[in-house]
């Protein structure tokens, strides 16, 4: 940001910094409705959430990172936030889930507490 500051001036940095936490507030919360809205109908039809389980993580990581100071952290925050961007990192995360109990082999550990699938 000090780069940034001394290239384009201090008050447009701090402008740039104060709109894109206000408009990814606005877009991080229009997005929480939206798969809010979006878990409750599949909640209401007697299935599992899991993909907007997934869009509301990845939407609360963008917001947290909008709110933390920063062009990068600014950058992957509008990724995580806005649908079209977000559809890769929900790939992403999906994967990593699971390969991660896949690699569990039907054991499930939970605070060093193991449990059979079975």
């Amino acid at each position: 940001m000090i780069k940034i500051g001394q290239n384009i001036g201090a008050i447009n940095t701090v402008l740039i910094v104060v709109f894109t936490g206000i408009f990814g507030a606005y877009l991080a919360r229009l997005e929480g409705l939206r798969v809010f809205y979006s878990f409750q109908k599949e909640i209401n039809e007697g299935r599992m959430p899991a993909a907007p389980l997934l869009d509301g993580f990845l939407i609360l990581i963008g917001a947290v990172l909008l709110i933390t100071p920063g062009v990068l952290t600014d950058i992957l925050g509008f990724l995580l936030i806005v649908p079209f961007t977000r559809i890769f990192f929900k790939y992403l995360l999906r994967n990593y889930i699971k390969n991660k109990l896949k690699d569990r082999d039907g054991v499930i550990i939970v605070n060093n507490f193991k449990v059979d699938k079975d």
